[in-house]
């Protein structure tokens, strides 16, 4: 991006952190729905110069991560089989299933194919009549439109060896199973941009209302992340629950009506179990009936798998946001990238990956430099 590092100017970032801390008068726990939010929180160390006590809980904005065992093993099952060529990104393909995963699939022999959009499976299906091709659709509200207008396209064109393997999950009934549990320390949220650029705002407000929970929308840059707890502190300070928007460059109150209506086309709302959480009501999308003949779960007939989650893995509990990554005995000892337990280790959007990537790797005793002082803002904000 042209301007990016006008997000990351440390002198405005000092401002803010002043600001933040001129307004905090008691302890505050907020959490960071999106995984992409964590990664810049944890690399710029931005958790680590807010005031004492307001502390950053890391939600379960991980596409990957939340997939649920289930759906993984699923996956692995139809890649399996030699007509079918399997399509995903990248970071699905080490996302351990029962037994394996997506890349231990490939080297046993079957054709499975790391793509950089859903078009170019579709392409790959025109080119190969005569194999089954599947896409692996995961994700967020993000990623959900460019997967239905795929779906769209086959059936315009009348692609027929072309299916979609659907794992989309909505962020808003998200929030509101976070507040609505027992455990929950959470009293305010950072919401998703990217989320919000598709959906826009409409559908926080009554949660904000209800939960009385203020609600930010914030981007991803340190800047960004900094403003949307600059309000969110100045909301909780002042007892209010509000909806605002920190990110009024990419995000709109009523998002992009065209991906919404081809959302509206191709998908229909559905409960959605999250990997680590369990179910959740409402919380996810399935083809609608005029598109299920590209329903690969029901073309290929995957059920009856049996699922067996790992007994040392807390990744459950990181994506409650009730422990942080190192927390876990497992981490980074028998868990880490190269030999990952859970979803949350193999993500580029992982909390796990993030403080192994970034040297959280013990509990917090005092944030040092190297030079045994506190980071200064200016070291954070250029990490």
């Amino acid at each position: 991006m042209k301007y990016l590092d006008e997000f990351s100017d440390p002198v405005l970032a000092e401002r803010l952190f002043d600001d933040i801390r001129a307004h905090t008068t008691r302890p505050w726990a907020m959490m960071e729905v999106c995984g992409g939010q964590t990664h810049s929180i944890i690399r710029h160390g931005i958790d680590q110069l807010l005031p004492e006590g307001v502390e950053l809980i890391h939600g379960p904005g991980c596409p990957v991560c939340v997939t649920p065992l289930e759906v993984i093993d699923k996956a692995l099952e139809i890649a399996s089989r030699p007509e079918v060529v399997f399509c995903s990104f990248g970071d699905m393909l080490r996302v351990p299933g029962s037994g394996r995963d997506l890349f231990r699939v490939k080297s046993d022999g079957a054709d499975v194919r790391v793509v950089y959009s859903p078009l170019d499976a579709l392409k790959i299906a025109r080119e190969n009549p005569d194999r089954e091709v599947v896409f692996f659709g995961i994700g967020f509200e993000t990623t959900a439109p460019p997967n239905a207008m795929t779906v769209y396209q086959a059936k315009k064109l009348g692609i027929r060896n072309f299916s979609l393997l659907v794992s989309h999950v909505r962020v808003p009934p998200a929030i509101d199973a976070i507040m609505t549990s027992p455990d929950c320390r959470v009293q305010a949220f950072l919401a998703a941009g990217h989320v919000c650029t598709v959906m826009g705002t409409r559908e926080y407000p009554e949660l904000a209302e209800r939960h009385r929970v203020p609600i930010v929308v914030t981007g991803f840059e340190p800047l960004d992340i900094l403003e949307g707890i600059r309000r969110t502190i100045l909301q909780l300070e002042c007892g209010e629950h509000r909806v605002e928007n920190a990110y009024p460059r990419a995000v709109q109150a009523d998002g992009s009506p065209a991906a919404q209506a081809m959302l509206a086309d191709v998908f229909e709302v559905t409960d959605r179990a999250w990997r680590g959480i369990g179910m959740i009501p409402a919380s996810g999308w399935r083809l609608s009936p005029k598109y299920r003949e590209y329903d690969a779960e029901h073309r290929f007939s995957v059920t009856g798998i049996a699922t067996q989650e790992s007994t040392v893995c807390r990744s459950g509990e990181v994506l409650q946001g009730l422990i942080k990554p190192h927390e876990c005995a497992a981490f980074g000892k028998t868990c880490t990238p190269r030999n990952p337990l859970g979803a949350t280790m193999v993500s580029s959007e992982g909390a796990c990956a993030a403080y192994y990537l970034y040297r959280r790797l013990e509990l917090p005793q005092a944030a040092e430099t190297s030079t045994g002082t506190a980071p200064t803002t200016r070291e954070v904000t250029r990490r």
